[in-house]
């Protein structure tokens, strides 16, 4: 998790733009995201990410857009 978030605005919007990446990027950061603080939140993100890959990774793009970190990974 620390790793995307240190990235640019940039790279982070291009890794969240191309599907197969996008996909794999969430789970990874995500899955991190869990074990480095295993609160509600992040498992609800890991579920998010892992079971509704095409539609959550849009609405990660707005949220990284936003708020610069993915939805439900604090």
């Amino acid at each position: 998790m620390k790793w995307f978030n240190k990235q640019s605005r940039l790279i982070q919007i291009l890794l969240l733009l191309i599907p197969g990446v996008n996909w794999i990027t969430e789970v990874i950061v995500r899955l991190t995201a869990v074990i480095e603080k295993p609160t509600l939140t992040n498992i609800i993100g890991l579920i998010f990410g892992v079971f509704i890959p095409c539609i959550g990774g849009w609405i990660d793009l707005i949220w990284c857009l936003l708020f610069k970190h993915l939805l439900f990974a604090d």
